[in-house]
């Protein structure tokens, strides 16, 4: 039943989605959209030492998109770059596969977007921060090979 996936869980972390902040000089920056519902998220990535220093996003998405990003601002900076990847990837497994739900402190209340896994198109919108943040972690791996060479 959809009002299953809307339980108070995800409408209050949705609630709690950080005050839209964006970075002066980012090192990196990726919006993506979801084509199904329109949702939105912009992202501003600056790494340090190779964990998130900084952290600036907007979002304008649905209940679910927000639920994510809220979770994802609150916990981001300080992890590092291979436990993003991880994140995003475990995430897709967790929605497309069966795949068990995110654990620990800094993760662990993304289990709530669970119930996301029978509404496949409500998949996408769930998804925008963890791909939005991989995208800027590209750019920055890209700049840094091309700073190398």
């Amino acid at each position: 039943m959809i009002s299953d996936l809307y339980s108070g869980g995800i409408l209050d972390a949705a609630a709690a989605i950080p005050v839209a902040r964006r970075l002066d000089a980012p090192g990196a920056t990726a919006k993506k959209i979801s084509r199904v519902c329109g949702s939105e998220i912009e992202v501003d990535l600056t790494l340090k030492d190779g964990v998130v220093a900084e952290f600036g996003m907007k979002a304008r998405a649905c209940a679910l998109g927000q639920a994510a990003a809220s979770i994802v601002a609150r916990n981001i900076v300080g992890a590092s770059v291979d436990e993003l990847y991880r994140l995003r990837d475990q995430m897709r497994a967790m929605l497309k596969a069966g795949g068990s739900p995110p654990t620990g402190v800094r993760w662990g209340d993304l289990a709530l977007l669970e119930t996301v896994r029978d509404y496949p198109q409500r998949h996408a919108s769930t998804m925008l921060v963890f791909e939005a943040i991989c995208d800027c972690l590209d750019q920055l791996a890209g700049k840094k090979a091309a700073a190398a060479t």
